[in-house]
């Protein structure tokens, strides 16, 4: 026979959380284990000797809280049926109190299990009630499904997103083959495909984009430059669908030269992601500001706006791949909402960072990007335009096409013909 000292030693060093109870509804604390005290931050003295209720009680703040009554009846029916009950993870919050005093719950979630403790007779004397406190796996199982349900969600935009631009090119090719003899209809029938055409290579390039990222197979061509010129370049690129909303666009730029290392091609890119997002979450007639700060070892560039803006929830998934706010039910910008996840992926590659803030929902956003700044004169464009030479008169030359779509092949023969 094991002595007692060795019982008590193994319950109280038990790797899972425990406590006895009374057999009671006052379910009273007999003894508790010290795994369960460090899990809730108890000390014995507080538990030992009180109702269990009492040390933990329904959080006031939430109205629809059920956890101890819940747990008193299971611990009710234990008693009435002199079997083992297993309760299902359970949301139970935890009353803790903060470095200045005030008290608040935090949210835990646990696997309970109560056995009822019998003696000869077969009555029930006091109840053990064993747990292990699972928040983190439930948090990480509540991530991975809403990874699941942000994906879903994706692979149903881009489908539509990628057959919108096709009614109408099919209609354009349609009435060219009906031999339009009007040369303006068919300039416009023409500027249409070319249009959508451009739209849906827009989509697919980011797509490809991000896939490069996350394999690691994008190579930038870094030199010094003035990131300057990446926001000049950037805000050309985007002037038409800021135009095309009516937004009054405003930039702040500091006086002398901010060089900084990276990819020209890759920065604007970023740098444009930020102000077509800024343009399409903002309502028409809005305000969007660029701003430029540079200090002694960073350069700074904050895109804000008066658009729909962000709860704090958005904000801290603001850059996750499948995440994206709240579009109109008609999503005539169009996109795919993976422009922040490419963002945040590429300023990664120039050592720099970008950060999302908002006042909340209504109150518009700021996006800012951080890039170390070098002490430097910038280095030539990566590829500089050559020189005007005299046109020469060459003979014929043949021209091979290949491509693994026989109808690519054929339209791009024709238009080299």
């Amino acid at each position: 026979m094991l002595a007692p000292d060795l019982f008590q030693s193994t319950f109280l060093r038990g790797p899972i959380g425990a406590y006895v109870l009374t057999p009671t509804p006052e379910a009273v604390v007999m003894a508790v284990n010290d795994r369960f005290l460090q899990w809730t931050g108890r000390k014995r003295e507080e538990m030992v000797g009180r109702s269990l209720f009492e040390v933990f009680p329904d959080d006031p703040a939430d109205p629809g809280a059920r956890n101890a009554s819940s747990l008193r009846d299971s611990i009710l029916e234990t008693i009435e049926s002199g079997e083992v009950q297993q309760l299902p993870v359970t949301r139970y919050p935890i009353p803790r109190t903060d470095p200045q005093g005030r008290r608040y719950f935090e949210e835990r979630f646990w696997d309970p299990v109560n056995t009822p403790i019998l003696d000869a007779e077969g009555k029930v004397v006091c109840i053990l009630h064993t747990t292990n406190d699972v928040t983190d796996r439930v948090r990480a199982e509540q991530a991975l499904t809403q990874a699941s349900r942000r994906k879903d969600e994706f692979l149903a935009m881009l489908a539509h997103e990628l057959r919108n631009p096709l009614a109408p090119i099919s209609a354009a090719a349609d009435l060219l083959a009906m031999g339009l003899d009007d040369p303006d209809r068919v300039r416009q029938t023409s500027s249409i495909i070319t249009r959508q055409v451009r739209h849906m290579t827009g989509l697919i390039d980011d797509l490809l984009d991000v896939s490069r990222v996350t394999r690691g197979l994008i190579q930038l061509d870094a030199r010094s430059l003035d990131l300057k010129r990446v926001v000049a370049d950037a805000l050309e690129q985007t002037r038409p669908v800021v135009e095309a909303r009516g937004h009054r666009m405003t930039v702040q730029l500091p006086a002398g030269a901010a060089i900084v290392r990276g990819d020209h091609k890759r920065l604007v890119q970023v740098v444009a992601n930020l102000l077509t997002n800024a343009a399409r979450y903002t309502p028409e007639a809005g305000e969007i500001t660029l701003e430029m700060a540079v200090d002694e070892g960073r350069v700074q560039v904050s895109v804000s706006d008066t658009g729909i803006g962000m709860g704090p929830d958005l904000v801290e998934h603001a850059f996750d791949l499948f995440s994206q706010a709240e579009r109109p039910a008609d999503r005539s910008q169009g996109g795919l909402g993976i422009g922040l996840a490419l963002v945040r992926s590429l300023m990664a590659l120039h050592d720099g960072s970008v950060s999302a803030a908002s006042d909340g929902p209504g109150r518009g956003s700021r996006f800012t990007l951080s890039l170390p700044r070098l002490d430097a004169e910038p280095e030539g464009a990566a590829a500089d335009i050559p020189a005007a030479r005299e046109a020469t008169r060459r003979a014929p030359l043949k021209v091979l096409v290949v491509d693994d779509n026989r109808d690519a092949a054929a339209m791009l023969a024709m238009l080299v013909e």
